[in-house]
């Protein structure tokens, strides 16, 4: 036994000549690329279904994938044509659709405003309001889905719809533009008999306009060898049983050997063939039929960003909203932990002991602050293949999606920072009256923007739950151990100085201890005071008083009880806080949360392209 056969392999999907468990040149033992489909030819022609049929595992969603665009370019080999013209990336994007096996699905809107929110995305802004919720209802009816119109779609917590009707709902949403080519994979997994069948009836009396106007077809050619696909394959409902498909096959026989009379549209260009199934009322995308290219002739996407970023918001605020334990949790945490810190530091003097009370305090509730954002982790997880199906076929552009996301969680964090601020400020006895507290309301506002950001951010990059808890929770602990509070900027080695100036809290740690110290007439240590964090503090007063005097005449000065010996500023330069002004401290913490929104954006262009490799 060769050592390859023991051990997992990586699979590439090929479209095209090839040999299976061939190694690519370059590659290692360790990289032994296997060939999943081989020498694959086929035709797809105008106004029929074509049913791709085989055993578990013999390739037939990778065919589909191959078709559809599915799979990684270097990972395949082949041409798709349309009309005997090469079919790019772009133009199969607008004018084709894939019904994934899985129903990906928001839980909590209703069948009805599952179908609307598609319809707002597919459907082009010149069509009015009215005649896009005629377009829901004429295919909810069309679905048979009229009884289920006002049920939410449901999950494991809530209940919903059944198995069935889920699935016509992930086929309405595909077909809400009325495309021109649609993909489906198995549209009746997982269902039981009575539902698969509801599927596949509805699927053989709506789907025969599916390919009406274009002629589709794969070509893998090697040397001159190619294989068609005969005209008028697909699935049917056969009642009969084996007698019919009996007289089905010799039908099929006859249908090989006679002359085919139907008129050649092989002569016509891929422009033309849209613009006959646009005449035909095929893709309401806002296509036309008098542009110069088929590029031009369909729009990459039906809406601008702005209408998409609107929908996209309004389906969010939708989906939250009938799930509102979700904010009361993250409202509760942010109550208890005001609570706790308000009472435990209540009224802190300004003594030597309550400056330090003030660093711990400030300290933990910045770190406090970018705990419970860890809570925004599983909104993006959750919706993660959803916006990759979505977005795999233009549903709208991944910047309105950031953009829209970013929107939707600011009056959430306008609230809870409100909240915060309230019970802790006045509570604290924090200086700077209300020009301080608004100060502090709005770096605990930033402090929220910039941790719901990174926390946005990982969820982009990470593929589980829990993974991404354990890494949010361990760099904020680095976070936190970086920020200046335990060991002072001046302290840390060279070699860990980098990620003092990565720490996120240390911007806002910074920037509420000048918001705190700032004023210079203000004192926290007068005369006798001195001795208060020193093994002399326990000492009787009057002996602290013999002493102070003693120190005045060594140093030839007159230090009495009343004398200020250390304020504000003195805490900001022996804590090492003189680099930034607590404006620019505020600001470079908003900074932190628009970086955070690009590198989210970059991972979804890099990362979330629902592509197979």
């Amino acid at each position: 036994m060769k050592l390859p056969g023991i051990i997992n392999q990586r699979r590439h999907h090929h479209l095209g000549p090839g040999t299976v468990a061939d190694p690519v040149a370059g590659e290692s033992m360790f990289t032994t690329t296997k060939t999943l489909l081989n020498d694959i030819s086929g035709e797809a022609r105008d106004g029929e279904i074509l049913a791709v049929l085989g055993a578990s595992g013999s390739g037939k969603s990778t065919l589909i994938d191959a078709l559809a665009n599915r799979i990684s370019k270097e990972s395949l080999k082949g041409t798709i044509t349309l009309n005997d013209e090469v079919l790019g990336s772009r133009m199969l994007k607008v004018i084709s659709a894939y019904v994934m096996q899985d129903d990906l699905l928001f839980p909590m809107l209703t069948v009805e405003e599952t179908l609307m929110f598609a319809a707002e995305f597919r459907l082009p802004r010149s069509l009015s309001k009215s005649k896009k919720k005629m377009r829901v209802q004429a295919l909810i009816d069309q679905l048979g889905l009229r009884n289920a119109a006002k049920t939410v779609i449901g999950d494991e917590g809530h209940r919903g719809v059944s198995g069935g009707e889920r699935r016509r709902v992930s086929i309405g949403i595909d077909i809400i533009h009325d495309p021109i080519l649609l993909f489906l994979d198995e549209p009746t997994s997982g269902l039981d008999s009575t539902s698969a069948f509801m599927v596949v009836k509805w699927t053989s009396d709506a789907f025969a306009v599916v390919l009406r106007g274009v002629r589709a077809s794969d070509t893998g050619k090697r040397e001159q060898d190619r294989v068609r696909i005969g005209p008028h394959s697909g699935a049917r409902r056969v009642p009969g049983g084996t007698k019919s498909l009996v007289e089905f096959n010799k039908s099929w026989q006859n249908m090989k050997h006679t002359p085919n009379t139907e008129p050649d549209r092989h002569g016509l260009s891929l422009k033309e063939a849209i613009s006959a199934s646009i005449s035909k009322g095929k893709l309401v995308s806002g296509a036309t039929n008098n542009d110069a290219s088929p590029n031009s002739m369909v729009p990459t996407f039906a809406n601008p960003f702005w209408i998409e970023m609107a929908v996209l918001s309004r389906r969010s605020v939708t989906n939250s909203r009938r799930m509102p334990e979700l904010f009361g949790i993250r409202l509760g945490a942010v109550l208890v932990t005001g609570f706790i810190l308000a009472t435990m530091f209540w009224r802190l003097d300004n003594s030597p002991k309550g400056v330090q009370e003030r660093l711990g305090f400030f300290a933990f509730a910045m770190s406090t602050t970018f705990y419970t954002c860890a809570d925004a982790l599983p909104v993006f997880l959750q919706e993660r293949y959803i916006f990759m199906r979505e977005t795999a076929y233009n549903a709208y552009r991944r910047s309105s999606y950031v953009l829209s996301h970013a929107l939707v969680s600011l009056p959430s964090m306008i609230f809870l920072s409100f909240t915060f601020a309230a019970i802790t400020f006045w509570a604290v006895g924090l200086d700077g009256g209300l020009s301080g507290f608004f100060f502090y309301l709005l770096i605990i506002f930033a402090s929220f923007w910039a941790g719901i950001s990174f926390v946005t951010f990982l969820s982009g990059i990470v593929p589980h739950v829990m993974l991404g808890y354990t890494i949010v929770v361990a760099i904020l602990a680095y976070f936190l151990l970086f920020s200046g509070f335990f060991i002072n900027r001046d302290r840390i080695p060279p070699y860990w100085i980098w990620f003092h100036y990565m720490s996120l809290v240390k911007y806002p740690y910074e920037a509420v201890l000048q918001n705190e110290f700032q004023d210079p007439t203000k004192c926290f240590v007068r005369g006798v005071q001195i001795f208060d964090n020193t093994p002399l503090g326990s000492v009787p007063t009057s002996v602290k008083v013999r002493l102070l005097q003693t120190l005045s005449n060594t140093l030839g000065m007159k230090i009495t009880s009343s004398t200020c010996l250390t304020t504000g500023s003195d805490i900001l330069q022996q804590q090492g806080i003189t680099d930034l002004s607590k404006w620019n401290c505020l600001w470079v913490t908003v900074a932190w949360g628009f970086l955070f929104r690009i590198l989210f954006y970059l991972s979804l262009m890099l990362g979330s392209k629902n592509k197979r490799r």
